[in-house]
């Protein structure tokens, strides 16, 4: 295991990126996924323009009032700035810790038809001492979970439970604070009984595993989806409702020797992973930290003012500023909606 300072250590590691006012950025968009994002506003996902992306969002004025950490994608990890600085080194700089993705992805599950389950754990150990070598703290692995007919299987939600867990103890013994993610997808027409139901069900499979393989809850976050109506659910739950049942989820699955919760976005819109945010913590204080690690629901307006223009590097950075500086905001629950359409700094 890696030799650390008591600063350094997993529950301070953890702490930090969930300190008061911060949260993390997701930027770890698998290859196809940062080529969907670029196609969406027309521009070649080449390795050069993923890097001057990637460098634009980091470079951001201000940006470490809000954001404590970033999880970075292989390939970004191993880029540097157009001064040639590492990327790690260029967010360890402004006091943000740099994290990595470090799961394969999800693959169809053998005699589940409609299930996966995350491959990545193969080679692992050998992967984390390289991440910390280059500049890591932390580390991030999302199982996927959909609700359907029959589905998610108990079988399904043990199998990715175990995997999480094999993959948290393997972080920690590298010296790496772990984020497991198990994600319910939202999509369908189900309604948000049922999604609480399938989520607690699944938390609750996560920590028993995460128990029994010893892992450190001081020292690790969970990334949850927020319980939600399903996308295609006529009848939509509104904000008071998603907070008050995730809130019920996550005190009933959740130690509160656990640090911090870091929700995921999904496909939520910008403003509505805001606002629900903002509720939970209007209900505060909790046992933990509610916070946030959005990816698409944080850059998605500074995507779109770029959209590959150099010229439009600073109005991008502002975008980006004001999505992250909201967030902030909603981590206190001191968020206000009217301020989507007012002009925020």
């Amino acid at each position: 295991m890696a030799t650390m300072t008591e600063t350094e250590s997993l529950e301070g590691i953890a702490k930090a990126l969930v300190a008061e006012g911060k949260g993390i950025l997701a930027a770890d968009e698998s290859s196809g996924t940062i080529k969907k994002r670029f196609d969406s506003i027309g521009i070649e996902s080449t390795e050069d323009n993923r890097r001057a992306y990637r460098e634009l969002l980091f470079t951001t004025p201000g940006i470490e009032e809000f954001i404590s950490g970033v999880i970075l994608y292989d390939e970004t990890l191993r880029q540097s700035s157009s001064d040639g600085t590492p990327f790690p080194k260029l967010l360890e700089g402004l006091g943000i810790i740099p994290g990595i993705k470090v799961d394969s992805g999800a693959k169809p599950l053998a005699h589940a038809p409609g299930e996966t389950i995350t491959e990545g754990l193969d080679g692992l150990r050998e992967r984390l001492e390289e991440y910390y070598e280059l500049g890591a703290r932390f580390t991030k692995w999302r199982a996927v979970l959909s609700i359907g007919e029959g589905i998610p299987s108990d079988y399904c939600i043990w199998t990715n439970a175990h995997a999480l867990a094999r993959y948290a103890a393997l972080s920690q013994e590298a010296g790496l604070v772990p984020i497991v993610e198990p994600e319910v997808l939202m999509d369908g027409e189900h309604t948000i009984d049922t999604s609480y139901h399938v989520t607690i069900r699944t938390q609750q499979a996560v920590f028993t595993e995460l128990f029994d393989q010893r892992v450190e809850r001081e020292g690790m976050l969970l990334k949850p989806n927020m319980v939600l109506s399903g996308y295609e659910c006529p009848d939509q739950a509104d904000d008071e409702t998603v907070a008050e049942l995730t809130l019920k989820c996550l005190t009933n699955a959740v130690p509160a020797a656990v640090p911090g919760i870091v929700f995921l976005s999904g496909g939520q819109s910008d403003e509505a992973a805001t606002s629900r945010l903002n509720a939970m913590n209007a209900k505060g204080p909790h046992p933990w930290q509610v916070s946030f690690s959005y990816g698409r629901a944080l850059q998605a307006p500074a995507l779109n003012a770029w959209g590959g223009d150099t010229s439009k590097v600073e109005e991008a950075q502002k975008a980006f500023y004001r999505r992250a500086k909201f967030n902030g905001a909603a981590r206190s629950g001191t968020y206000a909606p009217e301020w989507e359409t007012a002009e925020v700094a």
